[in-house]
């Protein structure tokens, strides 16, 4: 039996048995102390009972544990809808099914960013209550920020962030709240690399944190500024302010 969609590429294994769980968690273990890995990002989590993850993160104590929770977006008229409560929701209803043992990539915020920096409606990037519209404005610490990973970017090109907006991206990951991930094919491209180090130094020199307070002062077509815990005020889009 399984406690979420199927994986049509693998076989399902039944987490509801004990020996199973178990046999997974010395899996986990060997990991650990013979190989060195120190923490665990979950693949295709949506396939199993969050309840499961988090007893596999409880019996080895990973540093960090977060679950690549991808589901779709809510859509309306073939365009991304405007508010995406519940695919955020559905994102924090699995890290507490954890036991808030687990982060999620917050691919809400990646949906809503790409989308607003590519077709100039920055007015995204603010909800209903004026907050960031992705998981970081509902539950920022168990947000995992990213812009592309090995599945959306680099081959595969399932889901790219546009290219000419990557400094905006990571502008924008790298001074909110969340825990930004920042993807290696980008970190070690020559344009685009050396800025996201600028921004890493930046985020570190002004103790930004994955609960950092925002401040959203302007969201429209062509301007995004806010001031991050009164210390970084970051200004996207080609508007003055």
């Amino acid at each position: 039996p399984s406690s979420g969609p199927l994986y049509a590429a693998a076989p399902n294994i039944d987490h509801t048995q004990r020996f199973v769980r178990n046999d997974y968690c010395d899996w986990l273990k060997w990991l650990q102390q013979d190989i060195g890995f120190d923490g665990w990002r979950l693949d295709f989590s949506l396939g199993y009972a969050g309840a499961y993850a988090g007893e596999y993160i409880e019996r080895t104590a990973p540093a960090l544990a977060f679950g690549e929770f991808w589901d779709s977006c809510d859509y309306g008229g073939g365009a991304l809808a405007y508010n995406q409560d519940a695919h955020r929701h559905r994102l924090l209803a699995w890290c507490v099914a954890t036991g808030n043992r687990a982060a999620a990539f917050d691919f809400t915020t990646k949906a809503i960013l790409q989308e607003a920096v590519a077709k100039n409606e920055r007015w995204r990037l603010r909800d209903e209550q004026g907050n960031p519209p992705g998981l970081i404005g509902l539950s920022a610490a168990h947000a995992v920020t990213f812009i592309d990973n090995h599945d959306t970017g680099s081959t595969l090109q399932h889901w790219p962030f546009p290219r000419s907006h990557l400094q905006e991206g990571y502008s924008y990951i790298l001074s909110h709240p969340g825990t930004p991930c920042v993807f290696y094919d980008d970190l070690h491209d020559a344009s685009c690399g050396p800025i996201i180090r600028q921004l890493m130094r930046m985020r570190r020199r002004n103790k930004l944190h994955a609960q950092s307070q925002v401040v959203i002062h302007e969201a429209r077509e062509g301007l995004y500024a806010a001031v991050i815990d009164d210390r970084v005020l970051l200004h996207m889009g080609p508007d003055e302010w």
